[in-house]
């Protein structure tokens, strides 16, 4: 890895950076590929890397109509754990969670993973059972959770107010030790940097515009750039995962909504882990600049607009001052929104499609980012395979015919 002194770095900052090398290689498309990925994000250079890593799969291009990381991949809240509900679920996202855990040193990239814990508060006694529930189901799968009373929250995270005044109370809560939170960037840059060392086309500002079918099967991409032959397509464009299916002739259960969040001016440290509340939606973290780092859920109404309503910025604030007083001063300083691909039981889709050759990676809700590493390497599994993985297997598209869901409401939490 190329090392700059702090001279040679100021230097460059002055200049705009006009001299570094490139991290990777800026392609024009070739005319046909063995797999072509839509979608230049985590999940779909993720998918790219281990393609090429696992499977021996290198003539592949990611398609990215924009920039690589400029859509939702630069618009979370970067939340990692794996404490859901349901054995599926927790075999995925712990599978993700074991991934996040030696994922730096594998790309050689410094990705900022940070294991400083999860907090879920409870506000209810009925919720304090189903969270008490979770914590039995995780620890029955191998997943790290421990129930926490008020005092011991308190312990844990100084900073919450734990007051019985309050309008929602906190009654306890949850904790996942080993979640955390990461840098996004430089996981989208280090799955780039490492999938285009080993051949991959990342092929930027090539916008998919048509998918080719001919006899049931899939032979090819229409693109700003071109047309590009190709016998796989996989789609992994959350926020518009039904635009892209609906050109294979692919209607998907999926809705697609707003989903925002915003950043504080920065502070010296004060909050050291991750809070959520899913009961009166907010959730906060702090950056390593310094930013206290918030998010809520998703807006209620449909659409592919990345702003959403001022409303939900309202009520999550009025939240978050009564749980952390403290921050009732604080300025925030910007706010944008993303666009989210929600399934009926809150869960993703990993799948074959009836179109042969055709793969779907989508509907991961407000969850995306923390299954970013295992959903790339199920996904890439079923693509190199045309069989899906053990892990993917519960999440096919067929479940919402067959009526196997995995409703994992409860888990899914808040947006994060």
């Amino acid at each position: 890895m190329m090392r700059y002194s702090f001279g040679a770095l100021l230097r460059q900052g002055l200049k705009g950076h006009r001299d570094w090398p490139a991290v990777w290689r800026d392609p024009d498309p070739k005319p046909s590929y063995d797999a072509v990925i839509i979608g230049g994000g985590g999940h779909g250079l993720a998918t790219a890397y281990y393609l090429a890593k696992e499977h021996g799969m290198t003539d592949i291009a990611v398609l990215e109509k924009g920039w690589i990381g400029g859509g939702n991949a630069g618009r979370n809240t970067t939340v990692i754990r794996s404490n859901y509900l349901y054995d599926e679920s927790a075999g995925l996202y712990d599978h993700a969670l074991r991934l996040w855990e030696g994922l730096g040193r594998e790309l050689n990239f410094n990705i900022m993973m940070s294991h400083r814990g999860v907090l879920n508060l409870t506000h209810d006694e009925h919720e304090a059972r189903e969270l008490k529930r979770r914590v039995e189901a995780n620890r029955l799968n191998g997943v790290d959770a421990e129930w926490l009373d008020p005092q011991e929250i308190k312990a844990f995270c100084p900073v919450v107010n734990i007051s019985r005044d309050l309008r929602f109370p906190v009654v306890g809560g949850t904790l996942q030790r080993r979640g955390g939170i990461n840098r996004h960037d430089a996981v989208v840059w280090g799955y780039a940097r490492q999938a285009d060392h080993m051949g991959v086309d990342i092929v930027q500002r090539c916008e998919v515009t048509g998918i080719k079918v001919e006899a049931g099967a899939v032979t090819g991409v229409e693109t700003t750039r071109g047309t590009i032959r190709t016998p796989k397509v996989a789609s992994v464009v959350a926020g518009h995962s039904s635009v892209v299916a609906a050109m294979a002739g692919l209607r998907l259960p999926i809705e697609s909504h707003p989903l925002q969040a915003l950043v504080s001016e920065p502070v010296k440290p004060v909050l050291d882990c991750v809070v959520m509340s899913n009961a009166i939606h907010v959730y906060c973290s702090q950056s390593d600049k310094g930013e206290l780092v918030i998010g809520a859920g998703i807006d209620t109404h449909l659409g592919y607009t990345q702003r959403g309503r001022l409303d939900i910025i309202e009520e999550q604030m009025g939240a978050l001052i009564e749980l952390f007083p403290l921050f009732s001063r604080l300025r925030m300083m910007r706010q944008w929104g993303g666009i989210v691909d929600v399934c009926p039981d809150a869960s993703p889709i990993i799948s074959k499609t009836p179109v042969r050759g055709f793969y779907i990676n989508a509907g991961w809700g407000t969850g995306g980012w923390k299954a970013t590493p295992g959903s790339g390497h199920v996904f890439a599994h079923t693509i190199a395979h045309d069989e899906p993985h053990a892990l993917a297997a519960p999440f096919a598209l067929e479940r919402f015919a067959t009526g196997a869901l995995v409703a994992e409401h409860g888990a899914a939490a808040v947006a994060h």
